[in-house]
């Protein structure tokens, strides 16, 4: 190559991998600045923060029923009241609640739960069509991957509560039976709440999926259908105390004791 046919030195090098990660972000060409912040190794590093901002946010939860529901169910609706008053018993038996954050029964759960005198939390996501955070959050997070809010409501919860609702519910819904059924987490009662709603799932999950041998008979009885709060009230306390028990069991007899 001869002179002329060398290319003309820029007035910047671009920047090194360890000065794009050193460089303030004030000093970055915007430019470069938005190529790097749509990386998936950024991503990577917004996951890890948003897993270390729930992990923090909510260590000190111990007893907790994550609620879930339609965020499109209105006040005056039947299961509306029904959310409401099943969170705040469970509020007044120590459990806290946990919500997406959202209107409808999200709301509900949350309005129960703070009136029933329990912590009353939202984990929000950042979604273009929805809204912001119900006024009866006492403590919110946003998240902006389903993936993650879902492992704070299996992490810090003891139970779930599937309200009527649509693909999202179902979402959840689906993801903790599977845990249960495969033993991921365990003592860990999910309730289905509204007969009539829930019911031509039940049916099918029992005709066609058990029938067809696409599960054990026995994973039918991985969940309560119900209409009653204080039924599913009893459940989870019930799983609860099997819990508390199983824990104790696992503990080392202390010197006194021998």
């Amino acid at each position: 190559m001869t002179m002329s046919e060398q290319p003309s030195a820029s007035p910047r090098s671009p920047l090194t991998e360890d000065e794009q990660l050193l460089t303030p972000p004030q000093v970055v060409p915007v430019e470069r600045r938005a190529s790097f912040t749509s990386t998936d190794p950024w991503r990577v590093l917004r996951i890890m923060g948003e897993f270390v901002e729930g992990f923090d946010t909510l260590s000190d939860v111990r007893n907790a029923v994550t609620i879930f529901g339609s965020a499109r169910t209105l006040e005056g609706d039947r299961y509306y009241a029904a959310a409401r008053e099943t969170s705040r018993l469970l509020a007044k038996e120590g459990f806290a609640i946990i919500t997406g954050g959202g209107p409808g029964i999200m709301e509900a759960a949350n309005r129960g739960g703070k009136e029933g005198g329990g912590l009353s939390i939202g984990c929000n996501i950042e979604l273009p069509f929805e809204q912001g955070t119900n006024k009866w959050v006492e403590r919110s997070i946003n998240f902006r991957y389903f993936f993650v809010r879902k492992t704070m409501f299996v992490k810090y919860s003891t139970a779930f509560i599937a309200f009527p609702g649509g693909y999202g519910t179902m979402d959840e819904l689906f993801e903790a039976l599977t845990l249960v059924q495969t033993g991921k987490v365990k003592q860990f009662p999910v309730v289905l709440f509204g007969r009539d709603y829930w019911r031509g799932l039940a049916d099918w999950l029992s005709e066609r999926v058990a029938g067809e041998g696409k599960i054990s008979p026995e994973d039918l009885n991985l969940f309560l259908l119900t209409d009653d709060p204080k039924e599913a009230l009893g459940w989870i306390i019930d799983a609860r105390e099997r819990r508390t028990r199983a824990f104790r069991a696992m503990q080392p007899i202390s010197q006194s004791t021998r």
